[in-house]
């Protein structure tokens, strides 16, 4: 059902706005549109070449709706590989409901999620992994997202994981030929050349899989718990981090009793910070819950922000608290605020004695005033630069169901690597090879996809896209 009939959906976002584009797919639309336009030229949509425009009246029971301007592409040279008309009308609802409701009355039916982008897969316009990065496209926030998808949305991821295809076909091939032969006990395929390839796949492979501890977090962003006790600075923190008045701020102790959190860019990642209330022992029921939701963030994050102000807080006790978050897998960046109130004597001090009772790769000792903006640049920096974030990969990946196909397609080739190591026969090879080549046929749609999955995957998109 997917590929049938003539589609349509508002293309542009809902809502008034100066322009508005509706979008229509299938080998009626330009005779449809035919019907309700009226060309200031006196031309038919019909008889105007592919990629052209045209200017003139939308008409509803022979009256003028709108003015507006015609963008006609002729398949297969479109997105979807059909004829595709796209209607640009002024972005009223009213004049928006009227033109798709003339075309749905005329046997046009209503674009599913996705389904533009979806047809251009099934008609060869694009693989399945360029498609399911338009949405990324879509999604972007920031100019390393955009950057990774726009490069799958061109091809080079494709163009990737079609080379190892390829080369993997090409031996299967060769394997399956001489089980053809076997009575002559020949080899047609290299078992070193074979070795060496699997090498190569096995270390690409691997790359791959790696790459995507990068393009999540890319993608999805990293999480930064704000933690410290009462009136140490956090919402002032937030706000001067987010460059908004996100949280309120206040003297008063136990202020922020449930989360807030805010996302901004930088240097070109997206971090979501997240304030949370003050944490202390507390006989208040709502700010008791607020305390363990605090804790509960810290032990979902990737970055750990803990805020101290010297005044409320002794060496001893910092250490400790600090100590009591510690995990592999956690960044802590101890913050001392409110330097603004301090001897400068004093600063250096302090800061020393922590890092050298505090030993750890993991944590980093700053110093600012949230108040007065001081060091908060210097503190997203660090912030950014003490991920390490990279990939050794030149394609980055980002999807789960990629990272899920490559990662079988690696046990399927290391499979093989130990069959040969094992000698066994080469219908054996054979089976482990296809196990390899269908996973990794399954991220570009190269081998038949179920409905089901196809369902899936373009649900997520925006209607009309």
């Amino acid at each position: 059902m997917y590929n049938e009939g003539t589609i349509i959906a508002l293309s542009s976002p809902p809502g008034s706005g100066a322009i508005s584009i509706i979008r229509l797919s299938g080998k009626d639309s330009i005779s449809k549109t035919d019907k309700f336009f009226e060309s200031k030229s006196g031309k038919k949509l019909k008889d105007c070449t592919g990629y052209s425009i045209s200017y003139g009246n939308f008409l509803v029971n022979k009256e003028v709706l709108d003015e507006v301007v015609i963008s006609l592409y002729k398949g297969p040279h479109s997105y979807t590989g059909e004829d595709v008309v796209e209607i640009s009308c002024h972005g009223s609802n009213y004049i928006q409901q009227e033109i798709i409701s003339s075309f749905t009355n005329s046997g046009v039916r209503l674009a599913s999620p996705g389904e533009f982008t979806l047809r251009a897969y099934l008609n060869n316009k694009k693989d399945l992994s360029q498609a399911e990065a338009v949405s990324d496209l879509i999604a972007s926030e920031s100019k390393e997202a955009h950057r990774i998808a726009m490069q799958q949305m061109r091809g080079g991821y494709s163009n990737e994981i079609e080379d190892l295809r390829e080369k993997l076909i090409d031996f299967k091939s060769l394997i399956e030929l001489e089980l053809d032969f076997s009575e002559e006990d020949v080899e047609f395929a290299d078992r070193k050349d074979l070795k060496d390839l699997l090498n190569t796949l096995e270390s690409k492979l691997s790359g791959l899989i790696e790459s995507f501890t990068y393009g999540n977090v890319v993608k999805e962003g990293i999480t930064v718990t704000i933690a410290g006790k009462p009136n140490a600075g956090k919402s002032s923190l937030l706000n001067a981090l987010v460059n908004e008045d996100r949280a309120i701020v206040s003297d008063i102790p136990g202020t922020t009793r449930d989360a807030i959190e805010d996302v901004t860019v930088i240097n070109g990642i997206k971090f979501r910070f997240i304030d949370t209330a003050g944490i202390r022992e507390t006989s208040d029921k709502i700010e008791s819950i607020g305390v363990e939701k605090a804790k509960g963030k810290i032990s979902k994050s990737r970055i750990l922000i803990y805020l101290f102000d010297r005044s409320d807080i002794s060496e001893h006790e910092l250490i400790n608290e600090v100590e009591s978050y510690k995990r592999d897998d956690l960044n802590i960046f101890i913050v001392e605020n409110k330097i603004d109130l301090l001897n400068n004597l004093k600063t250096n001090s302090y800061k020393d004695n922590v890092n050298q009772l505090i030993k750890s790769k993991n944590i980093e000792f700053l110093q600012i005033s949230a108040l007065n903006q001081t060091n908060i640049e210097d503190l997203k920096n660090a912030i950014s630069k003490d991920l390490n974030l990279s990939s050794e990969s030149s394609i980055v990946i980002t999807n789960s169901r990629h990272l899920e196909a490559l990662k079988n397609s690696l046990n399927a080739i290391e499979s093989v690597k130990k069959g040969l190591k094992d000698g066994v026969s080469g219908d054996l090879l054979s089976i482990d090879l296809n196990d390899a080549i269908i996973n990794i046929s399954i991220i570009t749609g190269k081998i038949d996809i179920d409905q089901d999955i196809l369902g899936s995957i373009f649900s997520k998109f925006c209607i009309g896209k």
